[in-house]
Order: structure tokens, then sequence, then C-alpha cells
């Protein structure tokens, strides 16, 4: 039993869970999955794909015959963290993939590591698969991996992302995602249906919607509808409600339309949870302009106030970057002043970097690394003490959660509240010796921590 960490990273994807044995003599292959849970979602489809090749899924560096490494290109720490990697598993194995985001930088891998056999970009499955034939031939038993199988699952399977979409239409400075990943493309209304049924059909209990930008769903493809489904997010969050599984939305950005969510989230039956995931990364309306971030000048706090009056119970996440190129101490305290009138639930938060190729590396007055860090300290504390005292709120109350662990001294669980891995938890330390992974229970607070809380079953 662990509490949640305040400075956990909120671009990182769970540690991929991967148990599922080889038959003798069959091929198989390792995977490292950084970044993202969108990167995760690739991995997984890789690994289905190769599964129903005849190839086995290795857990670990011994017992693969290949290893593929599915890299982020974020920022440049996690670039240096995607080539340690590399790194590790070419000392460890030697014959390694590189695909994803920083795999769109290939000059870039092959000069600190020449030796990998292949690098492919972000989300080209194809390419993946071409390189490990070359590397490891199939060798397919036809009355065992050709059947129709369930897809590989690197999450828990309880839960599992959804992506509903890939790229993004935005061109903010400080991000080289579309470059990577390139423009927004929309997956058919029907086909995420139909994924989401496989999955709860299969046991999980909660979907994580997942893009670069979820509030603009539909947009590239006019909202088309097809097979009675339309690509909406409004649309697609109540189909996806429908199912009996909790619905938890990711990475939406504050248009005017996120307001029809609102009462999906304030009805206790639809299944879409009081949870937003936004991006605001700053308040001072000159740093949103110098990154050039979507709707900079929105009036944001009103629209929380707004949001709040039909959902009290709504939780509010978010990501914020301070030291941006620029940032005077002026505008970072209206961003304090912000966040203490905002009262969000659950923050995260960056220290600027350069990253290449991004073009707020060539705007003036970088901020040093002293101030950033004391920016961040201040940033951090005001958040935890705002974390304290909603979650000293909840004390009393009567709350579902979602149990993800079982140990013998306690049962990890999660809130409607929190995601897995970035938020909190709560923890039942007594009476949870019946409880199962997946479980939805009726809890009764009754302590609460900075970001973490413990309970009874009710």
């Amino acid at each position: 039993m662990s509490t949640n960490p305040p400075n956990l990273r909120p671009d990182l994807a769970p540690k991929a869970r991967i148990g599922d044995p080889a038959r003798p003599g069959q091929p198989t292959i390792g995977m490292v999955s950084l970044g993202c849970p969108k990167a995760l979602v690739d991995s997984e489809r890789i690994l289905t794909r190769l599964r129903a090749e005849g190839y086995g899924v290795s857990p670990d560096y011994a017992g693969a015959d290949a290893v593929i490494v599915n890299t982020c290109g974020f920022l440049d720490s996690a670039k240096a963290e995607s080539l340690d990697a590399i790194g590790e598993a070419l000392t460890e194995n030697g014959r390694v993939i590189v695909t994803g985001c920083l795999g769109a930088e290939p000059d870039y891998i092959r000069e600190h590591h020449p030796k990998i056999l292949a690098v492919t970009g972000p989300h080209q499955y194809e390419q993946v698969l071409d390189a490990v034939h070359g590397a490891v031939p199939p060798r397919p038993d036809p009355f065992i991996d050709l059947m129709p199988k369930q897809a590989v699952s690197l999450t828990p399977r309880h839960y599992s992302y959804l992506k509903i979409s890939e790229g993004c239409n935005h061109k903010c400075k400080f991000c080289i995602i579309p470059d990577m990943r390139g423009r927004l493309q929309s997956r058919p209304a029907h086909a995420v249906l139909r994924e989401a049924e496989k999955l709860v059909e299969s046991g999980v209990r909660e979907l994580l919607v997942i893009s670069q930008d979820t509030s603009a769903y539909g947009v590239d493809i006019k909202h088309a509808e097809d097979r009675g489904h339309r690509a909406h997010i409004t649309d697609l969050a109540r189909d996806l409600g429908s199912l009996g599984a909790w619905v938890r939305l990711h990475y939406v950005y504050p248009y005017p339309h996120v307001r029809q969510l609102i009462p999906l989230m304030a009805d206790g039956q639809s299944g879409v949870l009081p949870y937003l995931d936004i991006p605001f990364q700053h308040a001072h309306p000159e740093v949103l302009r110098r990154m050039a971030r979507p709707a900079a000048a929105a009036k944001t706090l009103d629209e929380i106030a707004a949001w709040r009056a039909i959902c009290p119970d709504l939780t509010l996440r978010s990501t914020f970057i301070v030291g941006y190129p620029g940032e005077t101490e002026a505008e970072f305290q209206v961003l304090l002043d912000w966040l203490d009138e905002a009262q969000l639930d659950r923050v995260g938060c960056f220290q600027y970097e350069n990253v290449a190729g991004a073009r707020s590396n060539d705007l003036p007055d970088h901020v040093p690394d002293e101030v950033k860090q004391d920016r961040w300290d201040r940033f951090m504390a005001k958040a935890q003490a705002i974390s304290e005292a909603k979650l000293a709120a909840k004390v009393g109350r009567r709350i579902e959660v979602i149990v993800d662990e079982v140990e013998e001294d306690a049962a990890t669980c999660r809130t409607k509240a929190d995601a897995p891995e970035i938020d909190g938890n709560l923890f039942i330390d007594e009476g949870h010796e019946t409880l199962r992974v997946g479980d939805i229970v009726t809890v009764e607070v009754e302590e609460a921590g900075e970001y973490d809380l413990w309970g009874r079953r009710v």
C-alpha cells in the first residue's frame, strides 16, 4: 500500500503489465511501453496483432527473441528516458525495434544507438509488424494462433484506455505532437462503440477515454453519423455510458459545447463520471497568447462556476506549465490567484523544457532553472493545500469506489474523482478480505490526507 506521491508526472501511463506465457518453441516479443496512455494503447494494438500471427509476449528481456521499445518524445527529459530504455534493451537483449513518438526522429535515435534493428514512427503498426517479421519470422500454430482472440491488454483487467482519435489540430508553441502524430483523425463512432462493447464484455468496469483533444472528436469528419452513432463527444459519451461501465473523460478542452457534457455527469445513472481532465496550462492571458493556446481568452472561471452549478460533485483535474519563456513574477502570481479561485481538485505541473522543433524555443526571456523550480514548489504547495482541504470535506460521506488491488493489509481503491496512477487512492484496511479487483463498493470516508482517503465498507 502506498500513498499518492505529490510530484507524479502527469504525462505517464501506468506501467505495462505483461503476463501471457509463451508455449514451447513459440517466437516471443518483449515490449517496453513508455509515455502517455495513448502510447500504451498503441502498444496493446501492436501486441494484439503479433499474438494473432503466432507470437508470444515475453514479460522480460531474457525470454524475448526481440524487444519493441515504444518511445515518448514529448519532452527532452522523456527523450532521454526513451534513449536510456533503448540502451537497456540493447544491453539485456540485443535485438531492439524502436517505435513511437521519438521514432519520428530516426537519425537522432541511430546517432545514439546505431545497433537497433529498425525505427518506425508513432501508430505505424504495419511498419512495426514488418520489422518484427524481418527480425523474428512468425511460426503460427493454425489450431491456436489464428483463431480470434481477446485483445492484449497492458492494464489491469478491470479498466482500459479507449482511444477515440489520433493527432491534433492545435499549434501550441511548446508542443511538437502535431508534427509527430499529425492532424486530428477521429475514429468512426460505431468503431469506438464496438471496441468499448468488447471491453465491457471481457470484464472491463471502467473506460478511460483518451485522445489529444477529446472535445474536438469528430470535427475532422464533420460529426458524421454512421450505423446509428454520431461522431460527437456528447453523443459518444452518452452511448458509452449506456454500456454499464464507468466512463472517464481525459484531455477535454473547455470549448462551449463541453457544457453539454455536464448534465450527463450530474445524472448518476448515465455512467459518465463527474470528472473532467482539462489541460488549462496557465491562467494569465499573455502567457496563454505566447503559448498559442486555443480558447486563450475564454472566461474559464465563469465556465467552472457554471459547470459546478449543474454538477456540484464535479472533479476537475488539470496540468500546468510554470516558467514558460517570458513568464514574469506578476504573471505567475495571476496563476496562483486563479488556482485559489478555481479550487481544482487534481493538479499536475511541469517545469517548462525546450523541446527540439518547438517554436517556444525561440521565444525571448527564458526563465532561469532556479526560478522555475521555485515557482513549481510554490504552485504545488498551493495545489496540495487545496487538495488536502477538499479531501477533508469528504470525511463522513458515503461514496462508491472501484477496487484496484487487494493485499494482506489493505485494499487500494479509487473514487469517481480518481483516475488510475495519476490521482489519489482510497484505502480500506478493515473488512477488505473478501474484496476482488474490479469490485465497485460503497464506503464511508473516515480519514483524509493530502492526496488520499481511508474508509470502511458500508
